[in-house]
């Protein structure tokens, strides 16, 4: 009797629509390195889902740094001031689809 209420309970949530609202992770690589004048620089090295990227948003401590668009593979860009131990960077990766990523977050 358990299983069978299990069983039901599972083909429920995929017949009134509760498993389709999980999303799937994107995958895109990015590298990022303190140049010698203390400025961050990235780079997109690649990634099955590159193609899909309409932009990316860079912030340092919070503060945005600039978008990049077009991006594709071998995409490089600069923050926009020199990076300092203990600065927080994340890069967010915005897609076609509407829906967007954290695709790097270091803390230097």
């Amino acid at each position: 009797v358990a299983i069978t209420v299990i069983l039901a309970a599972v083909i429920a949530a995929f017949v009134f629509g509760m498993g389709s609202s999980v999303q799937t992770t994107k995958t895109v690589g990015v590298t990022a390195s303190v140049n010698g004048t203390g400025y961050l620089v990235v780079t997109v090295q690649g990634g099955g889902d590159v193609d899909l990227i309409n932009q990316l948003n860079m912030t340092v401590n919070g503060v945005d740094d600039g978008n990049i668009t077009p991006v594709n593979v071998g995409t490089t860009f600069s923050s926009l001031a020199s990076i300092s131990p203990g600065d927080h960077v994340v890069i967010v990766a915005n897609f076609t689809d509407n829906t967007k990523q954290v695709v790097l977050e270091k803390t230097y």
